[in-house]
């Protein structure tokens, strides 16, 4: 029935009880889109605004610059080493985690989310007191002339504690949901264990684990707290991306501070448009099984 009676022997349309009306969901889109443009379209804005504000030249200028040169090679450095590590952690845990059984399985997921829970603050402090100087193995590791604190080894550990969950938790309910029927049939039919990940369960994960990788890369690029805490904040040689723009912004060196924002910006925008590239052929590649099938 598409009309009821209403008074005075009008008759209104039927709406289900589960669709909001017209003036909900515009309100709700209105809400959405103001918070939107206030807290992230204006921020973007200003930073592309305040690192042109004296031109182009005066922004190209700072990446002549040999602390910022420094700062970037080190944030990429960084990354290079960060990222393979927990796409090997995260391929390991996820493999685990849905194809077997075994005692502590809750307490490992539940330590996979740790880094979500702890601020990357404590992350990084938590480093210095177990590998600084005087921390738990500080003197044994002057001893053996090795530098962890204030040294690249200490950036990539706090870079790598607060970006393992990425990779891991991309690719665990997608493994989970896939089960683990095609790995043992190709195990029946004579597949040793390493050719059954190329040809069975590295086809079937390809686009989570590109997902997982590129959110690891650009938190790796971004990551501020922890790297603040352990990297002693030595020009040319410990300061990443985020760093050099905290030290250029308060010695009020504006456009500096800025630019290296652009291109921080910059990679978070090249990320975004890989984002959707991925969904959207991930999209494509489920469509396409579906009408095969």
């Amino acid at each position: 029935m598409s009309e009821i009676a209403i008074a005075g022997g009008r008759r209104a349309k039927y709406r289900p009880v589960t669709e909001d009306s017209p003036l909900a969901r515009y309100a709700l889109i209105a809400t959405a889109v103001l918070f939107l443009a206030l807290f992230l379209l204006a921020p973007l804005a200003i930073v592309f605004f305040e690192a042109f504000s004296k031109g182009l030249d005066a922004f190209l200028s700072v990446f002549h610059d040999p602390d910022a040169l420094a700062a970037i090679r080190l944030t990429l450095l960084v990354a290079a080493l960060a990222v393979p590590a927990n796409l090997v952690f995260g391929l390991a845990a996820s493999w685990s985690i849905a194809k077997f059984s075994f005692p502590g399985k809750s307490v490992l997921i539940t330590l996979i989310d740790l880094p979500f829970s702890v601020s990357p603050v404590v992350a990084g402090l938590v480093y210095v007191l177990v590998f600084g100087g005087q921390g738990l193995f500080g003197a044994w590791l002057a001893e053996h002339g090795v530098r962890i604190i204030f040294a690249v080894p200490g950036i990539v550990l706090a870079t790598i504690f607060v970006t393992f969950p990425f990779v891991a938790r991309e690719l665990i309910p997608l493994m989970q949901e896939q089960g683990k029927v095609e790995e043992e049939a190709a195990l029946t039919l004579g597949a040793s264990g390493f050719r059954t990940f190329l040809t069975v369960t590295l086809p079937n994960i390809k686009w989570g684990l590109l997902y997982g990788v590129l959110l690891c890369n650009a938190r790796a690029m971004g990551e501020f707290g922890a790297v603040s805490v352990v990297s002693g904040h030595i020009r040319g040689l410990t300061n990443t991306i985020p760093l050099q723009v905290e030290i250029l912004y308060n010695e009020y060196n504006n456009v500096a501070a800025f630019a290296l924002a652009v291109l921080l910006a910059g990679l978070a925008l090249v990320t975004l448009g890989l984002k959707t590239f991925l969904e959207w052929r991930h999209a494509d590649e489920l469509s396409g099984r579906a009408r095969r099938h």
